[in-house]
């Protein structure tokens, strides 16, 4: 994505599930009205200019950049932390995509910022080998990783990665949850590993949570998925940490080989 020096700024102050919001002539703080149609003449509620926050007496500690580019315009955000106490009279961040008189990008940026959940599952069997699969479309096609996929709303992670190995290699596994943190108490040790990670400049962040579970999978065959897995296989876990492309897949296979 290549980026000129026309590309608008704006900050994204957030504090407590509070955002702050301007009107178009920069006045604020100002709040969205849930379920109101696109104004005619345009936006009426926007993010402030860094310029126009410090004129507010608001100072922050900056937290990342993001650069988002929307139809033919580029946008550089900041997102900081201020250094205030409650902000009572600024906008929930869970109203702002309701208000469809909200400027596009800040509704783009409140969007960015919300995590993207994965859950995924090493499943190692007792000659030590784990099983992986070979992706056949989405960002890590071609590629071998371990099973999982997006965690369902309303979802456990437990359950997720469970769901997922079943939809992706027709396999029924039982995930240890030794607290019952997902139901029910589940014995047989293993590990769980929660990591988060934004992986470019566009900001997209997300949470991997991957478990360990230790199965034969016995009398069941492995039949990948038609149109998502090309092929599934048994590594040895040495092949496996080699092979990985994902970080989140490598941090956890890592923790089974004993290097982390």
């Amino acid at each position: 994505m290549g980026f000129h020096n026309l590309a608008r700024e704006h900050v994204h102050l957030e504090h407590d599930g509070k955002i702050l919001l301007v009107d178009m002539e920069g006045n604020g703080p100002t709040k969205p009205l849930m379920g109101r149609g696109t104004a005619i003449d345009g936006p009426e509620i926007r993010l402030p200019s860094p310029q126009e926050a410090e004129a507010m007496g608001i100072r922050w500690s900056v937290k990342r950049v993001n650069r988002i580019r929307l139809g033919e315009e580029d946008h550089v955000i900041t997102y900081g932390t201020p250094d205030i106490k409650w902000p009572e009279n600024w906008a929930w961040k869970d109203s702002v995509i309701s208000d469809s008189a909200v400027d596009p990008i800040a509704r783009e940026s409140v969007y960015r910022t919300l995590h993207r959940v994965v859950s995924k599952v090493v499943i190692k069997n007792s000659k030590d080998e784990i099983l992986m699969a070979k992706v056949s479309r989405g960002f890590f096609t071609g590629c071998w990783t371990l099973p999982g996929g997006f965690v369902d709303y309303a979802e456990h992670p437990r359950e997720a990665a469970q769901r997922e190995a079943l939809e992706e290699l027709g396999v029924t596994i039982e995930i240890p949850d030794e607290l019952g943190e997902s139901g029910d108490v589940k014995l047989g040790g293993g590990f769980s590993i929660v990591q988060t990670a934004i992986f470019n400049e566009e900001g997209i962040n997300w949470v991997s949570f991957t478990y360990s579970c230790d199965s034969d999978l016995e009398a069941q065959e492995v039949i990948p998925k038609d149109d998502e897995i090309e092929e599934a296989r048994w590594f040895s876990i040495e092949e496996a940490e080699r092979i990985a492309v994902s970080m989140f897949d490598l941090e956890a296979i890592k923790r089974v080989s004993g290097n982390i």
